[in-house]
């Protein structure tokens, strides 16, 4: 599949070792609406004996050089900003599948971030991403956190941020870890979204918001295996954020984690 057709260079799955089972359903779901399209595993901390090869010999996933370590929560998935300049690429968490040909969304706009367009009252932005009235005291300049996303599924381009935008707020240490965890919710994700709501605000980078997420908490209507099997479920990313349980059929949608894990074995 060339760049054109995908309209990325590649997908990046966020994996750790507690998540192997919904790993495998992630790559499933990818490479049932895009065989060929290049998928690469971000190794957040030590995976599962196995998966990484087990995935490379049956998907042709490939696991993303980085030093091995503890990346704490999510900030694994920043290192795709500091790729090859112009590297195209959608990142996704584990609790997370393709239910359709998301990939045309990303065709659709040329601005080189796509995120989901999230609404919430100012009370869950503080509660999820950062307080930005807080955060005032350290950055006069902080935007607030209204417009921030989710970063379980993001569209990236790698070398408009760098390293250097993030130093005063995370510790390139292993294990990585926030300076503010006080001001910063849910580890990658509002440093990230602070980050990069600066820069769109002071320094012009573009940013397209665009409904690519579904919740299960809020409705899966229109989201069923049915649905998916015969691909004519919406062209989103459903993301179990918060709902994982320890039994997959006991998860809100499960039928359709169900039919991507049979998808796995069946072709294994």
């Amino acid at each position: 599949m060339s760049k054109r057709q995908s309209s990325i260079d590649c997908i990046y799955i966020a994996a750790c070792a507690r998540d192997a089972r919904l790993t495998r359903i992630c790559v499933a779901s990818i490479r049932y609406f895009y065989p060929d399209i290049p998928i690469r595993l971000l190794a957040g901390d030590i995976l599962q004996r196995g998966l990484a090869e087990e995935l490379h010999r049956y998907w042709g996933v490939e696991l993303v050089d980085l030093p091995r370590g503890d990346y704490g929560w999510g900030l694994v998935k920043l290192e795709p900003l500091f790729g090859p300049a112009g590297h195209t690429f959608l990142l996704m968490d584990v609790d997370t599948i393709l239910a359709g040909q998301v990939l045309d969304l990303r065709a659709q706009s040329d601005a080189p971030f796509l995120v989901d367009n999230e609404k919430l009252p100012e009370v869950d932005s503080k509660r999820l991403y950062y307080d930005w009235e807080r955060l005032s005291k350290l950055d006069p300049n902080v935007q607030s956190a209204q417009r921030a996303f989710n970063s379980g599924q993001w569209f990236g381009t790698a070398g408009l941020l760098t390293r250097e935008d993030f130093d005063p707020w995370i510790n390139w240490t292993m294990p990585r870890t926030l300076r503010y965890p006080e001001y910063f919710m849910c580890g990658d994700q509002g440093v990230l979204s602070y980050v990069v709501l600066k820069k769109e605000a002071l320094n012009g980078l573009r940013v397209d918001r665009r409904t690519i997420m579904r919740w299960p908490g809020h409705s899966m209507d229109g989201l069923d295996s049915e649905s998916v099997s015969k691909r004519t479920a919406p062209p989103l990313i459903v993301h179990w954020a918060g709902m994982k349980k320890t039994r997959l059929r006991h998860m809100v949608g499960s039928d359709v984690l169900l039919y991507f894990e049979k998808f796995y074995y069946v072709l294994l």
